[in-house]
């Protein structure tokens, strides 16, 4: 991991015994879960950790043998949010309450940096009648939220279930449509939530559309019905996530796979071991992690809750750990 280089960025390397509540958690769910993406790193300081973790050691003796705790800091404020995976009403084909289509990404987009933007490639119809369709579902205001989390289960009328991943964007950047809502004196920071902005767009549908197109970024998907049922869509490791473990990082400062000590503060502390297995376009910043609730409504209202303070600490194989120390010149 390169961490980059900036004046405000700090390292330090810290015990065990200075993470708070570390004694009390459930290291064997965390290893369980780190396991499932560790083949994947090829880093040989962290091959040779992976190597072990097939061994079946004691989980806790496992992080406090291999790793050292290292903060590191950009001076932003240490924020954590959460995600989940929406489940939608939807179908195959156009009919009656499904039509608002998932898109696949077209081939030109992938080709330029930026391509149209929101605005552009729903009101003038840039993708319609291209077979791009992935599925059709009955709500614009879900599907844009789908769009936010970047993954999602559609509920077909038969009964089955359709799930869909990250498949590209259209390279403008997002803008937060809560963060627009404050600023024209809508409602108070402390008001905001998902559920607030939904409500909001379907009361004010007129207002409601145009605010969608604050956010000029778009999200295309890609079918990854493969991955089976039960288990949590898949993070930006190819891999699935799974609730209250997994957290998306930005992985300019930890690398995906890390494991990562969350100290988060208010309302309902949390203090946990989870593993950076996921990215999002919101989440930059060393002190940045958005935590993974699981799919469905009640998985979205408690994520949509969540925006407290705190701090995170990523684990570092040892001697990867002690090369970011500030005596070695970071």
């Amino acid at each position: 991991m390169a961490v980059p280089v900036a004046a405000e960025v700090q390292t330090e390397v810290l015990t065990f015994a200075e993470l708070d509540g570390w004694a009390d958690d459930d290291h064997a769910a965390a290893f369980d879960v780190f396991r499932s993406t560790c083949a994947d790193m090829k880093d040989p300081d962290w091959q040779a950790v992976c190597a072990f973790a097939t061994s079946e050691p004691d989980p806790r003796q496992f992080f406090e043998l291999l790793f050292r705790p290292v903060l590191i800091t950009d001076g932003a404020d240490p924020l954590f949010t959460g995600y989940f995976e929406p489940e939608l009403r939807g179908a195959r084909q156009q009919s009656g309450a499904y039509r608002y289509p998932v898109y696949a990404m077209p081939p030109e987009a992938r080709a330029v940096d930026q391509w149209y933007s929101r605005r552009e490639l729903l009101e003038t119809g840039k993708l319609a009648g291209r077979g791009l369709e992935i599925a059709w579902v009955d709500d614009p205001v879900e599907l844009f939220f789908l769009q936010i989390q970047g993954s999602g289960r559609i509920s077909l009328p038969d009964g089955g279930k359709l799930r869909v991943g990250y498949g590209g964007a259209n390279g403008h950047p997002y803008r937060s449509i809560g963060a627009e809502l404050v600023r024209r004196g809508t409602f108070q920071p402390h008001q905001v939530s998902a559920t607030v902005i939904r409500n909001w767009v379907r009361d004010n549908p007129v207002a409601g559309k145009e605010l969608l197109f604050h956010n000029p970024s778009y999200v295309f998907f890609r079918e990854v019905s493969k991955v089976p049922a039960h288990k949590g869509p898949l993070g930006a490791m190819n891999r699935s996530v799974t609730p209250m473990r997994s957290i998306a990082v930005d992985p300019a400062f930890v690398p995906l796979g890390a494991p990562v000590w969350v100290e988060k503060d208010g309302a309902d502390p949390l203090r946990r071991l989870m593993i950076a297995q996921d990215t999002g376009s919101a989440i930059k910043g060393a002190q940045r992690a958005d935590v993974f609730f699981g799919t469905g409504d009640a998985a979205g209202r408690a994520a949509g809750q969540l925006k407290d303070p705190g701090r995170m600490v990523v684990l570092l194989p040892t001697q990867r750990a002690w090369a970011m120390a500030p005596e070695n010149g970071l």
